[in-house]
């Protein structure tokens, strides 16, 4: 537990930094706004932290309950909160109240009806069982201590059936331990990685099936971005 608390608090510290700062995520190339050209523009997305676009594979519909871990400045949940129209639901959770304020006020500014920003921790989601349809979530899985809880709970607010679509970063199966123990690293969204046979054993673990992973381009000389799908059993 010690551990965990000591990421958590870089990794808000980092974070808070980043949304007082206005700037992007400095993880490198591969991260951040770049990664939206020709899907979509605004406040949220010019601060996006992410290495990648999990809208873009998660084929949202409308009346979707649709939930973004780690929403950040809210880029995702506001693109979903667009796909999944006024009968809809997007919902984004994160622990950094300087990043909820600047998703909120994007929200506002997006006159986006139909979303909402919870603080928590995504390996304890203060959402009830089965109210969600679809997880998803931008480069985020990877700065958690604890991430086969983050697999649990989302398994656990997810409806049967329910769909996980995530682009986060996968380690190759060699990665060094120099760069594992770097906490300066692990903020920066390598270190912390799963491998991509260690992604799927945790999310089969955690009930999911269907588990499929595809990398879409390189962030470190030891990891890659990928798309992470898969569907909770039924």
């Amino acid at each position: 537990m010690a551990e965990l608390t000591e990421i958590r608090d870089v990794v808000r510290k980092r974070y808070a930094a980043a949304a007082r700062e206005g700037s992007g995520c400095g993880c490198g190339e591969g991260f951040g706004d770049t990664l939206y050209e020709g899907v979509a523009e605004g406040s949220a997305v010019n601060a996006s932290l992410g290495c990648g676009v999990p809208t873009a594979v998660a084929d949202l519909h409308p009346g979707e309950t649709v939930l973004d871990l780690g929403s950040g400045a809210g880029a995702d949940v506001l693109i979903s909160a667009q796909r999944v129209g006024p009968c809809g639901r997007a919902i984004g959770l994160d622990m950094t109240d300087e990043m909820l304020e600047r998703a909120r006020a994007n929200a506002r500014e997006a006159g986006a009806g139909n979303v909402e920003f919870l603080k928590g921790h995504i390996e304890d989601i203060p959402l009830p069982d089965r109210s969600i349809d679809v997880v998803i979530s931008n480069c985020v899985i990877n700065l958690s201590g604890d991430k086969p809880s983050v697999f649990r709970e989302a398994a656990r607010v997810l409806r049967p059936g329910g769909r996980f679509a995530v682009s986060d970063i996968v380690a190759d199966p060699g990665m060094d331990v120099d760069t594992r123990r770097d906490m300066a690293q692990w903020t920066g969204c390598i270190a912390g990685a799963l491998t991509e046979e260690e992604f799927r054993e945790e999310l089969e673990s955690a009930g999911f099936e269907q588990v499929e992973i595809r990398e879409t381009h390189r962030v470190h000389d030891q990891a890659g971005s990928a798309i992470i799908r898969a569907r909770l059993s039924a």
